[in-house]
């Protein structure tokens, strides 16, 4: 009864999360921290940073693998999936359906958009304020987060994350190799070892052998499984990395006209949810509802077989005091690896005007001072942002 009711409890949460975050992977880590570890108090913050940090290592959509990797340690492989499942299928819902008016109206230049655009400012600028606090007390580690921040903002490639981050963790590794400390959370992960062989068994496994399955068989929808397989597995950098790998999958074949593409890549933008639901997208139109649902799958299930897998060996690894010290200074290259996705892209994007940064103001102290809840920022956000359009 108890794992039932942790059970609802997780989907209730995660499906709220995945009808209000808006702006893309950063802002959906800052939406997280603040339902998870600052309302619900799930875990704390330096646990969260230790998740955040193993997900940055890893290809696929990171928010999600957070927020599965959140669910596993609440209730299991089953709180894992039903966390996947509620913050994922609000997003592929609504792409199914814009598959069907996405060329009739004419929504991606609407003002509202605009307005969720700045929230993600307000939410970032929160999350970042928090767990800079945290997890950057001391002069050593302010400087790492500079450091981090420099390589990410000023080396434009999807591996700039993972070398901050290993460069992150060396240094905290000889920095803080002699300190006494219980940095790593205390995060439990109810997941064996062997559980976790069998999940990096069956990634490695389908991402060697479903090429081999497309190129010996007739069969179109084992070409397409593989593709949207392979596109999950491959990608570090997040959703947007994804998107040009999925172009040259289906466009040049034919599988999608390149107009229909573009039409949902901008619904993808006005819909909360990862970035990877594209492929609901994709698969609806070329196969209906149960072609988007398919899709779906295919292109999470890398994400999900490797937070599986590779938790359980993490986990076991932060309780080495070598682990510990490294992992003081992985935390710190969080923070600024966040600072500079703040700036690019969500700032430079967002922040246009006079009137866009007064909105994130204002979003801002919703959300710290005021202390509203994240879906009253958001639904703020997009009304002031469609009234400023008009006026």
């Amino acid at each position: 009864m108890l794992q039932l009711k942790r059970l609802l409890e997780i989907f209730i949460v995660s499906t709220k999360l995945g009808l209000t975050s808006f702006g893309g992977p950063i802002a959906h880590l800052g939406y997280f921290r603040e339902e998870y570890v600052v309302r619900r108090k799930w875990l704390e913050d330096k646990s969260y940073a230790d998740l955040v940090a193993l997900c940055q290592f890893l290809p696929g959509p990171a928010s999600s693998q957070v927020g599965i990797g959140i669910g596993a340690a609440r209730a299991g492989v089953a709180g894992g999936l039903v966390s996947f499942i509620g913050f994922t299928l609000p997003s592929v819902l609504a792409l199914i359906i814009f598959v069907y008016i996405a060329q009739t109206y004419q929504l991606m230049d609407s003002g509202f958009i605009q307005g969720l655009k700045v929230t993600a400012v307000a939410v970032v600028a929160h999350a970042i304020l928090g767990m800079a606090g945290n997890l950057a007390p001391d002069m050593k580690r302010k400087t790492i987060v500079l450091i981090a921040l420099l390589i990410t903002l000023l080396i434009p490639h999807v591996l700039a994350q993972v070398s901050a981050i290993l460069l992150a963790g060396a240094a905290g590794w000889f920095l803080f190799k002699g300190k006494q400390t219980d940095s790593a959370g205390d995060i439990h992960i109810p997941l064996s070892k062997r559980f976790g062989t069998i999940c990096l068994t069956i990634f490695f496994s389908l991402l060697i052998g479903l090429p081999l399955l497309s190129g010996a068989s007739s069969a179109t929808w084992i070409s397409i499984f593989d593709s949207f397989y392979r596109s999950g597995s491959l990608v570090f950098g997040g959703g947007h990395v994804v998107l040009p790998l999925l172009e040259r999958e289906f466009v040049p074949t034919g599988l999608i006209s390149a107009e229909s593409f573009l039409a949902g890549y901008g619904a993808a933008q006005a819909v909360p949810g990862p970035l990877f639901t594209f492929a609901a997208y994709i698969g609806a139109d070329m196969g209906g509802w149960l072609g988007g649902l398919g899709a779906t799958a295919a292109i999470f299930l890398p994400a999900i077989l490797l937070i599986f897998g590779t938790l359980p060996f993490w986990m076991d690894l932060q309780k080495n005091q070598h682990m510990k010290a490294a992992v003081l200074g992985i935390n710190a290259a969080v923070v600024g690896i966040l600072i500079s996705a703040f700036y690019q892209p969500i700032w430079t994007t967002s922040i246009l005007t006079v009137y866009d940064f007064s909105l994130a103001a204002l979003l801002f102290f919703m959300l710290a001072y005021w202390k509203l809840p994240p879906w009253v920022v958001v639904v703020t956000g997009a009304v002031v942002g469609q009234l400023l359009a008009v006026l």
